[in-house]
This record gives C-alpha cells, sequence and structure tokens, in this order.
C-alpha cells in the first residue's frame, strides 16, 4: 500500500485506510478512485497528488521520538501538560494522547499554560510540563516561563521547531528558539538527533531540579516522528538528593551565636514553608518570635502565639520595629527582595538551600543547607533557651495591629471597601483551601487584612506579574481536585487571563474566582500618588464579569453592597461548576 500527498494541503490519502470522510473503503488504490474523488482537506483533484513514501504514525512496532520522550516524563513522575497544539508539535500531542499516564489540559492562551505549570511546581514540588509549537506558541510562553524563573520554580518546557531551522527571512512559524529561550532557562537545548532524546531529556529534568528553575527543550516536526530502535537509545538517569546538611563545625557556630542572643527573631521566608513543624519547634526551644515574609504568609495561622505577622511592605509597623531591635535575626530561606527589606546592618544568622543567596550583611553566619535538615540538626543539639519572653513580644506587635485591622473593616461603605471583603472572605475561606492571589491592589489588601488559618497560597513573587491568579488556582484544582480552589484577583489581572475560563468550565474545576473590581489599575494609581505624579492611564472599561461567566457556562454572581458578599461566597462554596463573584469595590486605598 503506498501514501499520496496533496500539493495543495499536505493532506495524505492512505491506500491501506482508504477514506472514511468520503466513503472510499480500506485497501483502494489511489489509482482506483473515481475522477470526481477530491481532496477531503482542500478540494484539489486527483492530478494535484503526488505519491510519496510512507514515513506516517502507527507503520510500525518501534516507537518514535514523541513516545519515546513522553514514556521518560512518566518514568520521572511528569503526567500534567498544559498547552496549545499545533503544526509543529503533532507529534508530540500524539504522543500524550497515547499514554495512559499522561494527561493534557488544553489551554486558550499558552502565557495561561505557563503560569499553571509555574504555580503546579510551586503548590506540589511535582513538574508539570507546557506544550506548544514553534514561533508564536514559544514567544507566548515566555511571561509564565520567566515567573517560574524569578521564583525558583521548577517547570519543563517542550516545544515543537519547524523542519529546516534558521533558514533565514520568510521560514513559517520559525525563530531561534535556542536563542529565545536562553536567557530564562537554566537548561536549554535542541534534539537534531533522535539518538540523543532520553539523554537531553535526563539533563533537562536534573537541571530543572538542582538548578530550580526553567529547562525547554525544542524538537523539530521531522524528528519527532522518527522511529527509534529503543537499543540505540542511552538509558535513563537517575534523580539525587538535595537534602545538604552543613558540616557539625558550623552548625555548632549557629548554636552558639543563639546561645549568646537575648532577643532573637525568626524570619521565615519561602524556602522554610514546607517546614512549619520544624519552625514552630525551632522558635518554641529557642523562644524567638516568628515573622514571615509575604510569599510565605500562612506558614503559621495568624493566630498563634509565636507568630508576629509580615516583615515588608504588607506587613505591620511592629514587626518592622522588632526587626531593627533584635539582637540576632535569624533568616529560613529568604530572598532578601526589596519588597521585604531585611535590615542587612544587624547580625544574622543565615540559612539558604541557595548557596548564591548566602552572606548578606556584613555581621552574618551562613549556613548551607536544606531548610528542614538545618533545623533537625540545631534541634537536636540546642538546649531549651533560659527565657520565655517571646509570647510577650508577639502580642505588643500583635495587639494594635488587629485593632487597626479590625476597625478597617468595620467600615461599611459602598461601593465596598478591600479589609472589608478580606474580613469575610478569612471567616468563610476553609482551612484546607488553596488560594491563588493576582499582583495588584487586589494582593496587597490580602497580604495586609486577609488572615491564614491553615490554607494555602500561591503567587506570583519576584517577576509580580498581572494574570498569574486565575491559571494559578487551574493547577491548583488540577493538583488538590478534592480541596476547594479560590482565586483573590482584580479586574486588571483576570481581565489579562480571563479567556481561560472557559478551559475551567471544560474540564469541570469547580473554583471560586473573587474579582476586586475597581474599575482601575488600582496599584499604579498608588504608584503615581507616591511619586507625585496625577493620575493618568488608569482608569478601566469592564465588561460584567459575572454574565461573562454564564456566557462560558460557569455561574456569575454580581456583589454590589457589603452584606450580600457572605451569602454570595456561601452560595458559591455550593456550586459545583466554576464561579465568578464581581465584587464593586473601591479603587482608593484609604478614604
Amino acid at each position: 500500500m503506498t501514501l499520496w500527498k496533496c500539493k495543495i494541503c499536505s493532506y495524505i490519502y492512505d491506500e491501506k485506510k482508504g477514506d472514511p470522510s468520503t466513503d472510499i473503503p480500506p485497501d483502494t488504490p489511489f489509482s482506483s478512485l473515481p475522477d470526481s474523488w477530491r481532496c477531503p482537506v482542500c478540494k484539489a483533484d486527483k492530478t494535484l497528488f503526488e505519491e510519496i513514501r510512507d514515513t506516517g504514525p502507527g507503520t510500525s512496532t518501534l516507537q518514535t521520538v514523541s513516545e519515546v520522550l513522553i514514556t521518560n516524563l512518566v518514568h520521572f513522575g511528569i503526567t500534567e501538560y498544559f498547552g496549545v497544539p499545533g503544526t509543529s508539535s503533532l507529534g508530540i500531542i500524539d504522543a500524550i494522547r497515547k499514554n495512559d499516564k499522561a494527561k493534557f489540559t488544553l489551554f486558550r492562551h499558552e502565557e495561561n499554560a505557563a503560569m499553571a505549570a509555574s504555580a503546579y511546581n510551586k503548590l506540589t514540588g511535582k513538574i508539570a510540563a507546557c506544550v506548544t509549537i514553534a514561533g508564536p506558541g514559544a514567544t507566548n510562553l515566555a511571561t509564565g516561563l520567566y515567573d517560574a524563573k524569578e521564583d525558583r520554580a521548577s517547570v519543563l518546557s517542550i516545544n515543537g521547531q519547524v523542519e529546516m531551522q534558521y533558514a533565514g527571512p520568510g521560514g513559517f512559524q520559525e525563530i531561534d528558539q535556542d536563542a529565545f529561550f536562553r536567557p530564562v532557562t537554566v537548561f536549554n537545548n535542541t534534539i537534531y538527533d533522535e539518538k540523543m532524546v532520553v539523554k537531553i531529556l535526563t539533563m533537562a529534568i536534573l537541571h530543572a531540579i538542582v538548578r530550580k528553575g526553567v529547562a525547554q527543550i525544542s524538537i523539530p516536526n521531522d524528528i519527532q516522528k522518527l522511529e527509534i530502535d529503543p537499543e540505540k537509545i542511552e538509558g535513563q538517569g537517575v534523580i539525587p538528593s538535595l537534602m545538604v546538611r552543613p558540616d557539625s563545625g558550623t552548625i555548632q557556630k549557629a548554636i552558639d551565636l543563639i546561645s549568646t542572643s537575648s532577643s532573637p527573631v525568626i524570619l521565615a521566608g519561602w524556602g522554610a514553608y514546607s517546614y512549619s513543624d520544624l519552625v514552630e519547634s525551632f522558635a518554641e526551644r529557642i523562644d524567638a518570635p516568628v515573622l514571615s515574609t509575604f510569599r510565605a504568609k500562612g506558614i503559621f495561622p495568624d493566630d498563634h502565639p509565636m507568630y508576629a505577622g509580615i516583615l515588608g511592605t504588607v506587613g505591620s509597623f511592629g514587626a518592622r520595629t522588632m526587626v531593627e531591635q533584635t539582637d540576632l535575626l535569624i533568616t529560613l530561606g529568604v530572598g532578601f527582595s526589596k519588597m521585604t527589606g531585611v535590615p542587612e546592618n544587624i547580625r544574622i544568622l543565615q540559612i539558604d538551600y541557595d548557596p548564591l543567596r548566602l552572606g548578606k550583611g556584613k555581621d552574618t553566619l551562613p549556613l548551607y543547607g536544606d531548610i528542614g535538615e538545618v533545623l533537625s540538626e540545631i534541634l537536636s543539639k540546642i538546649p531549651q533557651s533560659g527565657h520565655s519572653n517571646a509570647k510577650k513580644r508577639v502580642n505588643t506587635v500583635k495587639a494594635p495591629w488587629e485593632k487597626i485591622r479590625k476597625e478597617e473593616a468595620e467600615d461599611l461603605s459602598i461601593p465596598i471597601r478591600p479589609p472589608y471583603i478580606m474580613e469575610v472572605l478569612s471567616k468563610i475561606i476553609p482551612s484546607d483551601a488553596i488560594i491563588s492571589i493576582d499582583v495588584g491592589e487586589n494582593g496587597w489588601w490580602f497580604g495586609r487584612n486577609f488572615r491564614m488559618n491553615g490554607q494555602k497560597f500561591i503567587m506570583s513573587g519576584y517577576l509580580a506579574t498581572m494574570g498569574f491568579g486565575f491559571p494559578g488556582a487551574i493547577a491548583g484544582k488540577i493538583a488538590y481536585p478534592e480541596k476547594p480552589v479560590f482565586c483573590i484577583t482584580g479586574d486588571g489581572g483576570f481581565a489579562m487571563a480571563m479567556g481561560d475560563f472557559i478551559t475551567a468550565v471544560k474540564y469541570n474545576l469547580p473554583m471560586i474566582i473573587i474579582i476586586l473590581n475597581n474599575h482601575e489599575l488600582g496599584m499604579i494609581r498608588v504608584e503615581q500618588q507616591v511619586e507625585k505624579y496625577p493620575n493618568f492611564a488608569t482608569k478601566l472599561l469592564n465588561p460584567d464579569f459575572a454574565l461573562y461567566a454564564k456566557a462560558c457556562g460557569g455561574e456569575g454572581i454580581r456583589v454590589m453592597k457589603p452584606e450580600e458578599l457572605e451569602p454570595a461566597v456561601n452560595q458559591a462554596m455550593n456550586l459545583k461548576c466554576p464561579v465568578i463573584i464581581d465584587v464593586m469595590t473601591d479603587p482608593r486605598r484609604f478614604p
């Protein structure tokens, strides 16, 4: 049996399969087709077909390069694939289809797929892959992949590439992807030789995990479809343990430093987020209050007696004073960002898994190691502190701050004030919920006024990109389908990602999207005020987001008055579908 290819649209007539769309039975030679037969795709006649060699899928028992790729990814535990299919990724997409352990989620925009892949790793520690085509599909990934880069999230990006690369001007959907992805990746390569597929894949995964970042692989369309003898493939690799612990001498120096401190303070960052039990034991052992960075909000419930709140632009004045007056600041996995504002002119014990971030300040003892490993080692050797004033110190900071937040939440103005919104959400959102927040005034008020009680939240930290909140919520529901998922976003941020609301509907991902709709880019308004610029170009013309939700097949509720908010959230939690709660709020930070 022979294959015949249309010279116009590249449709292939397979004599073995026939053409069901035009009722041509299998095993019908091309020469036997009636003269009236036309290409089912572009209607070209028989004279515009040429005989070709059979290189299509399904003609051999050997696996294709794409199938080998996906089989090995599943071997490494990578089973979630987010993206958009297209011409130069058809082989990869088909390999995902064939693998019963691989799951593909079709997004409407590649940027949202990459954001979701970044969020998936932040939530679970596992890798998700984003998959798309050469050229525009690849470039659309950039913002989401940069979010992963900046927040040290492990992500794998698998991209199709055109058959003839770098042919010069006029190449269809052709860009130099190695050059394009180089600034954002910890590993970046194109598979030109089918025998190298497993070796390159293994190196990509190792780099993504060990160096905590984005690994990118491009695969030309023709290479994807090549069959490969398994005996010619180099073997699979092994993922190493990353549990690094300092030597005993350095641990003893840390213990001696802590023992000489009379008023230590712990600052927990994202690197300590998964070790809340150890941080709690450590704080109680050395009698030290615990502050957190914004990203580590929720490491303790807000009402924990050892937790004094957030240090930084969304934190309290008392937290800032506590850090300025301590005689030893112990930082656990802290990035020392400008938004946190860690003072570097004081004595610091800095513990971090990234050696490149160590050595901040002039009077610092740096400890390189995994936070859990370091704390376990210190706890096995350090005695109980001789003082017990940490809880009193915490209360001194928290009491006036709670009074301020309570007074703010009592404002029942219309449009609804953000502190009131956060008060209601703090009371209603379940303790086991996943919360994904966006960037802007919605995130500022969440960080400042929402009281955590066991929930887990994610954000775009260092890149701080608008549009992260909603795809982050999609990732949350895919990762934890049994948990309630909330997205807290603004009208500006949600509008950037709203096309994929239909994705949440399509895959039946129940979640609640709470839009703080102030018809303005509120954070920009504040920044203009701070820098003494007149307000300009921040007003937004918005659709009715509640009606949009219904048009997509979900549910939408518009909230105009304070007393409508709590019933709306309760109603949404009883609906088994994606729900938008469109809350009319005030763009002014303070009246």
